[in-house]
């Protein structure tokens, strides 16, 4: 059997016979596979629209249910705000950068910010006392009673800053979507625009094809075009638009627009320049990382790779040795 498949396999015509059926075997599935499917978009599109059909009865029934109790903006915790007004705290703890903030780390209206300012008041003062029961009583690590407050007031500090530090991190998560996604969304925007769409049409065609590669900016261009359609002055809007992305390459982009409003200036062309300078600003980065690897892997093959290296370049030699001896 086995020279029987080695005498096959060694054989020039078998093996051109072989390859030339299954050539003809996958020209007839390619060809004959699009014929058999139908038409798979539409039955993909009528169960989408069923399902739609189905999900707007649903929201109407629920409404219908609930009456007048329903809001399109989401109100704050009502305990929330009764402790952020009794104590005051948007006079002392409420500041721009903090608003600033919040809008770029995508959290807005009342309730972003009504819970902002309810835990940056509450966790300083929950860490402390914490830290200073858990010192106090369940494990004091042989510290003195000066340092035990120190401590409280180390986790007060942390709680400080805690807040601080959960918005910078959804910030820089939520740019570092933007700033990917962001090529891609302005070519598409100047493809609109040059099309012969308007601004409003563009930025809401790119924000419902932009979605799957970067959810936040295709939030940040829906908003942009509602701010388009209702603010009294278009300016504003662009310039909403660079607050909350909080990107260079945004503002410029913002910039461009506003003195195409102005002036009347060409859009399609600086659009292609700020959409060609932001490819070449990815790709440097991708380099900069690309450059940075070989220090970062220095160590790496130190501690990993040179003692395996050494043993089985010595293994063999140490093997015969031993035998020799």
């Amino acid at each position: 059997m086995v020279a029987l498949l080695i005498e096959k396999v060694t054989d020039l015509n078998f093996m051109l016979a072989l390859l030339g059926g299954l050539a003809v075997a996958a020209t007839v599935v390619m060809v004959g596979t699009p014929l058999v499917e139908g038409n798979v978009l539409g039955k993909r599109m009528k169960s989408v629209a069923t399902e739609r059909d189905k999900i707007r009865a649903r929201e109407r029934d629920r409404l219908a249910r609930q009456g007048d109790k329903i809001s399109l903006r989401q109100e704050p915790k009502e305990f929330m705000r009764r402790t952020v007004e009794q104590f005051k705290l948007g006079d002392w703890l409420g500041t721009e950068h903090a608003k600033k903030q919040l809008a770029m780390a995508g959290f807005r209206g009342q309730q972003a910010e009504i819970g902002f300012l309810f835990f940056r008041a509450v966790t300083p003062v929950g860490l402390f006392l914490f830290a200073l029961f858990y010192v106090s009583f369940v494990n004091s690590f042989g510290l003195s009673q000066v340092n035990r407050i120190a401590v409280a007031i180390g986790a007060a500090y942390l709680g400080i800053k805690a807040p601080e530090i959960y918005l910078s991190n959804a910030t820089s998560k939520r740019q570092l979507s933007m700033r990917l996604a962001f090529p891609d969304a302005l070519d598409l925007l100047l493809i609109c625009v040059e099309a012969g769409m308007s601004i409003e049409l563009a930025f809401r065609k790119v924000s419902t094809e932009i979605g799957g590669q970067s959810v936040p900016l295709a939030e940040e261009f829906a908003l942009c075009t509602a701010e388009l359609s209702y603010l009294a002055e278009r300016r504003q809007a662009y310039e909403n638009l660079a607050a909350r992305t909080g990107l260079e390459t945004v503002k410029s982009v913002c910039t461009a627009l506003i003195q195409a409003e102005r002036y009347g200036t060409p859009l399609g062309t600086a659009l292609r320049t700020l959409a060609q300078e932001g490819r070449d600003q990815r790709m440097n980065e991708a380099e900069k990382k690309a450059a940075a690897l070989p220090p970062k892997l220095t160590v790496p093959m130190i501690l990993f790779f040179l003692p395996v290296l050494f043993i089985v370049i010595m293994t063999p030699a140490f093997i015969k040795l031993v035998t020799m001896m």
